[in-house]
């Protein structure tokens, strides 16, 4: 059981991308990955999604390559190309984090300077053999950014909210979607007077909460897990932010020892 989040992304691209949510997501990444260096950097973002980070790290100078697990996100790259005519496409693969084949072509190849994954890792369906992989995959003194959904009270529930939604038919979604629209700032009390580009990358509402309530597998784990768990991959914490929401995501920069 999996949701297409390459289906939702593409809605989104064709649907809702506009010039004001490109400005909220170039916004937001250029203040997370503020000091680092993508002049002719090799930068990878695993589960790319849409691709706006892909053309946003090639705006500052970076050779972008993005995978992800769902063939839909190309569909979803070539439409948000339309809004970076200016840029080539990035190199981009469909595959997982976990394919021990794409691993060892990537370190063959010597890595990469910049590893992103934001809000991906927890979907592969093994979050810690994901972190193992992009542990790997960064080159010394280089750059890893993740955003990692917060283990809280209510994530158990929630798990066993996305699994129902997955299951139900698409009547039953549509049901689902319509209950959890007000629902959900419980979940995100600060969402209101928070600065959207903090947390929405320039994601719609409606499109995150389709992609929130579907978004199985998943998982979570505390702020300090993750700290913790990079530092003996050899990782030092260069930021942290935690999460506006009692289940968002914690985001994270660690620099490569």
């Amino acid at each position: 059981m999996r949701f297409s989040f390459g289906a939702n992304w593409k809605a989104f691209s064709s649907q809702a991308l506009d010039e004001t949510s490109i400005c909220e997501a170039r916004e937001a990444f250029y203040t997370l990955t503020n000091g680092i260096d993508f002049g002719g950097k090799r930068f990878l973002d695993v589960g790319y999604g849409q691709g706006l980070a892909l053309f946003l790290a090639m705006e500052k100078g970076a050779r972008a390559y993005g995978i992800d697990s769902d063939p839909l996100c190309e569909q979803a790259l070539a439409i948000t190309h339309r809004h970076f005519a200016h840029l080539p496409p990035p190199t981009t693969q469909t595959v997982s984090i976990l394919d021990s084949t794409f691993i060892r072509t990537a370190l063959s190849e010597g890595g990469y300077d910049i590893v992103h994954s934001w809000g991906a890792l927890h979907h592969t369906g093994d979050m810690k053999r994901a972190f193992d992989n992009v542990a790997g995959l960064v080159r010394p003194d280089g750059a890893l950014i993740l955003a990692i959904y917060n283990h809280h009270w209510s994530s158990p529930i929630w798990k066993r909210v996305k699994i129902i939604y997955n299951r139900v038919p698409p009547l039953v979604q549509k049901g689902m979607f319509s209950l959890f629209y007000p629902i959900r700032y419980l979940r995100h009390p600060l969402a209101a007077s928070r600065k959207k580009p903090q947390t929405s990358r320039g994601m719609s509402y409606a499109f995150d909460l389709r992609d929130w309530l579907g978004g199985y597998p998943y998982e979570y784990a505390h702020r300090e897990e993750i700290i913790t768990l990079f530092g003996r991959y050899g990782f030092e914490i260069v930021h942290t932010t935690s999460s506006a929401g009692w289940t968002g995501c914690n985001q994270f920069v660690f620099r490569r020892s």
